[in-house]
């Protein structure tokens, strides 16, 4: 796999709107995938289909904690895109009126 390929995978990741919606709750910190489920109330499998692939394109890692498994954003670089896009959509909202 290529850079831009990864970089596509990335944007696919960001894309969905269940995956976009784990990534911010996990802006926040670590997260139990036991809350993750609570806060978003998806079937166990949906869940870990969201999760697995924003683990293969690099947005997210796991770490076992006890019998838990934990999930966090891969670095703060991705909190710095999600608030980027944020800062984006606001300011064209804003021309578009």
């Amino acid at each position: 796999m290529n850079q831009d390929d990864l970089i596509v995978k990335v944007f696919k990741g960001i894309g969905n709107p269940v995956r976009f919606k784990i990534l911010k709750f996990l802006c926040d910190g670590p997260k139990c995938v036991c809350k993750i489920n609570e806060e978003f109330v998806y079937s166990q499998a949906n869940l870990s289909q969201h999760l697995r692939i924003l683990k293969d394109a690099g947005l997210v890692k796991s770490e076992k904690v006890g019998i838990e498994m934990h999930y966090r954003l891969y670095n703060d670089k991705i909190k710095d895109i999600i608030y980027h896009v944020e800062d984006y959509v606001k300011d064209y909202v804003a021309n578009i009126k």
